[in-house]
């Protein structure tokens, strides 16, 4: 950590820079927002701004040589915005220049523009993003949340899928996904490889790895939390849009004028109707190396199709509300003729998840601010994997999985003096959850089968204090009464920030949670069946609750456009879970209780220059699992360390095109060493002392804004990308299946990465 100070320290600029220095600085008919971005890496400045405001606002200036005020002046001049500076940092445009502005809401950002436009870093250490300004990222024609997400350091996605990445070393399943403040626990379409959530119809999200606010409970590693638009509408909007997997819609409808309006988006596939290489691609990936792929005689009925309606109304200034409604739905029926033998092999799957959320915000005064929030999650996964022979069923291997999540949560906020301020809140939550794992040849054999409730109460304080003199720090505590367990937790949270000097800041964050659901986790051996993992209540016995302890420390360096950041943590998990369905010996099935350790380091720089953007991403994690009666007792390499990721990638931007091109690197998976005993495979090395070879892939994307006319409101958007240019093999894991009967062999299954995969996307707004 000495030698990572010294270096940034050497960064430093001799003097200090100072905005009333003069900038060569020209726009060409470019959006305001995109001009603001190139503005604040200039003259080291944030704006803060309405959307509404700019929206559809694009803007030029020729060439020349201007201070910041002179430039401000000029954007006044042309585009009848007011302008008001604050603490010689902050630029707040509007329309109305008596508007009230939340300067310490405007403090907490401490890096703008961090992968690419539209993504931003606080000093608690969490990102906002925001899709509708998502500047452009490799790969992606569209703003994804979770695809995107996984390009920031110390988040990475082995298997390629939109869910199932690991943050800092944490299994997917510790990662909470909120909507509207309704739990989402859908995987995604196509078995992940699609994201669940429409990602143009998200507003804004907060994704926090470190340092939670005392809020956030119920996961370990990380908290995505979505938002989809609050703002009340003047006028009626509409888009559609189109790519290679599935069509959209996006409407919003004003019913009272500035009081309440109504939103409404579908998404559905088109490969019923229209099936394009891009879908066959993902296809290609997901059934590779099951028994479900390589044959000519197929049938394949796949469809999905999600839905949000959102009711925004604000009866006047001291109160707003919200009723929100999503569905997301994925079935597939795939069915696979072996002619030769007479065996049919059918896979059926249907998952769902709906929710229902209702808010409502109250500002008692200026200085008091409520909220409260209630929600209800209904998911369900039933699947099959069927065999006949000779057109007679002769086994059935079935999963079923059901939740149904409920809970009512009340917040007080209330600012201090000296832009301190304190938060205390309750939750309730009442979680259902049943599954099922059964094999029918003759009989119906029940693998294994589970169904509890808990319900929780949670009461949490959180205080933040701000001194510019000496540090800024967040402190919470939460405290959580699992009623059926019998068991209380105590989660302390702690982020401390300190700006060392001018460009140059520390950061420190701690904080334990601890986790009452979570998928069973199959770690010796896998049927590898589609759909192989299934969600659980801890019981407090053979099941525990799962507990984090998780600290980091680290620096963040930015000067005119360029920044580093680098962070190191250290984590302890304690009651981690695995399942064995017990192949080798079907007639004992038992779980085993571990714990695992995690150090790693987050490395990012960033440099932008004119019309490019440049980053790179380096992240290091080494992870140890000891579970009871696994291996001897003895540590091995957990299933979720990769060793060394590194990510670059650079963009550019030239009016309304956009492109970008960027490389990921990574070393492999670990695997279980097998050896082979005539025709069947043993275990003799211990679990994960193998390691998969080197990952790596090229992916390319391109965007062009355009208007049908400039006395149009209509405008269209278009877009290409290109995943794994070179088309390289990369291998994603190494996998075994039994058929969960006595004297069955072990199979050895190979799965590999997604192909080269084009993708089109057309976009029309008006």
């Amino acid at each position: 950590m000495r030698l990572i100070y010294i270096c940034v320290l050497m960064l430093l600029p001799l003097s200090a820079f100072s905005q009333e220095e003069a900038f060569y600085i020209e726009f060409d008919d470019v959006p305001i927002m995109y001009a603001f971005t190139e503005v604040e890496n200039v003259y080291d400045v944030l704006f803060s701004y309405k959307d509404d405001d700019l929206k559809g606002k694009r803007f030029s200036i020729k060439r020349e040589k201007r201070t910041l005020v002179e430039f401000l002046d000029l954007f006044k001049k042309l585009t009848q915005l007011n302008y008001k500076i604050l603490n010689n940092r902050y630029i707040i445009i509007n329309e109305v220049s008596q508007e009230t502005i939340d300067l310490n809401a405007l403090d907490k950002v401490i890096v703008r523009s961090y992968l690419a436009e539209g993504i931003e870093k606080n000093k608690n250490g969490s990102f906002n993003l925001f899709p509708y300004k998502l500047g452009i990222l490799p790969g992606l024609t569209e703003p994804d949340v979770l695809e995107s997400i996984q390009l920031l350091p110390g988040v990475l996605s082995p298997n390629e899928t939109a869910t199932g990445f690991f943050v800092r070393g944490g299994a997917s399943d510790q990662n909470r996904l909120i909507w509207d403040g309704i739990n989402i626990y859908h995987k995604g379409h196509l078995f992940g490889m699609i994201s669940p959530l429409n990602p143009n119809v998200t507003s804004k999200i907060k994704f926090i790895n470190k340092g939670s606010h005392a809020r956030y409970g119920e996961r370990l590693s990380s908290v995505i939390d979505m938002s989809s638009n609050s703002n009340i509408s003047k006028t009626v909007k509409a888009e559609l849009g189109f790519n290679g997997v599935n069509g959209d819609a996006l409407l919003e409808i004003p019913i009272i004028k500035d009081k309440m309006n109504i939103q409404a988006s579908l998404r559905r596939s088109h490969v019923d109707v229209l099936e394009t290489f891009t879908f066959n691609q993902l296809a290609d990936k997901v059934f590779e190396s099951t028994k479900i792929n390589g044959s000519e005689n197929e049938n394949n009925d796949f469809s999905f199709l999600d839905y949000n309606v959102k009711l925004n109304f604000r009866p006047n200034k001291n109160n707003s509300m919200y009723a929100s409604i999503i569905s997301i739905d994925n079935q597939l029926d795939y069915m696979v003729n072996d002619t030769s033998n007479n065996r049919m092999f059918n896979d059926k799957l249907v998952t769902s998840n709906i929710g229902y959320g209702l808010g409502w915000k109250r500002n008692w005064n200026q200085k008091i601010t409520q909220t409260t929030t209630a929600f209800f999650s209904d998911y369900k996964l039933n699947y099959n994997f069927v065999t006949r022979e000779n057109n007679e069923q002769v086994s059935d291997f079935e999963k079923r999985n059901t939740i149904f999540d409920s809970g009512i949560s009340s917040e007080v906020n209330i600012d201090l003096k000296k832009e301190n301020s304190i938060a205390f809140g309750y939750q309730y939550t009442l979680k259902d959850v049943a599954y099922a794992f059964l094999n029918t040849t003759n009989l119906i054999f029940v693998l294994d089968t589970e169904d509890s409730t808990v319900q929780t109460h949670s009461v949490y304080g959180n205080y933040d204090y701000k001194n510019s003199k000496l540090f800024d720090f967040a402190v919470g505590l939460r405290s959580t009464y699992f009623k059926e367990l019998d068991a209380i937790r105590f989660e302390p949270r702690l982020v401390l920030y300190k700006s060392i000097l001018s460009n140059l800041m520390f950061q420190v964050t701690g904080e334990i949670k601890n986790q009452i659901i979570s998928e069973i986790d199959e770690t010796i051996l896998s049927d590898l069946s589609l759909q192989n993992r299934v969600w659980r209540l801890a019981d407090g016995n053979s099941f525990p609750i799962i507990n984090s302890q998780h600290v980091s420390g680290g620096f963040i360096y930015k000067l005119k456009g360029f920044s580093i950041d680098i962070d190191t943590y250290y984590k302890k998990l304690k009651n981690i879970t695995a399942l064995s369905l017990g192949f080798l010996n079907p007639d004992n099935s038992s779980f085993n209780i571990g714990n695992q350790n995690i150090f790693g380091v987050d490395l990012f720089m960033k440099k932008q220059f004119s019309r490019f953007n440049s980053w790179l991403s380096y992240s290091f994690n080494r992870s140890k699992s000891k579970f009871k009666n696994l291996n001897a007792n003895n540590e091995f390499t957990s299933k979720s360390n990769i060793s060394h990721a590194v990510s670059v990638a650079l963009s550019y931007r030239l009016n309304d095109f956009q492109l970008a091109l960027g490389w990921k690197w990574q070393t492999g998976k670990p695997y279980t060493i097998t050896e082979e005993n005539g025709n069947n495979l043993e275990f003799n090395s211990g679990i994960n002392t193998g390691e998969l070879p080197i990952y790596h892939r090229l992916d390319f994307s391109s965007t062009y804004n355009f208007y049908f006319s400039k006395h149009n409101k209509l405008r269209g958007k278009v877009g290409f990308s290109l995943r794994n240019i070179y088309n390289r093999k990369n291998i994603i894991s190494r996998e075994y299946r039994g058929n969960n009967s006595t004297g069955d062999t072990i199979e050895l299954l190979e799965k590999y990465s997604l192909g080269i995969t084009p993708n089109l996307m057309l976009r029309l707004y008006w």
